[in-house]
């Protein structure tokens, strides 16, 4: 489900917020899908539980999930949340090809 990259320069929660976005947009997270416990996720990627509670946290206030306490958390994904995620997503990957472009020697 979700894939760490160690040489990936960006902080772990950032790395799961993005894998997450990326399954919202390939329909492999759906709206009422429910997410692993933050337990459960951060011993899946040996990783400090309090890494996977702030990527959560950021998704929730982005408004593309809510938990309970004592609950499972769930994603809320509407057709507004899956265009403005793959237009994030398309521009951040336009400007990665566009430096990797540009460190090759190649401009305009």
């Amino acid at each position: 489900m979700i894939h760490l990259n160690s040489r990936d320069p960006r902080p772990i929660y950032e790395q799961i917020m993005d894998n997450l976005r990326r399954l919202i947009i390939s329909g492999g997270v759906a709206s009422g899908d429910r997410l692993p416990s933050v337990r459960e996720l951060a011993a899946q990627l040996a990783i400090n539980p309090n890494t996977v509670q702030k990527a959560y946290a950021m998704l929730e206030s982005e408004g593309l999930m809510t938990s309970h306490a004592g609950a499972k958390s769930c994603m809320v994904v509407t057709e507004e949340h899956v265009a403005a995620i793959r237009r994030e997503l398309l521009q951040n990957d336009a400007l990665s090809v566009i430096a990797a472009l540009r460190q090759m020697g190649l401009s305009k």
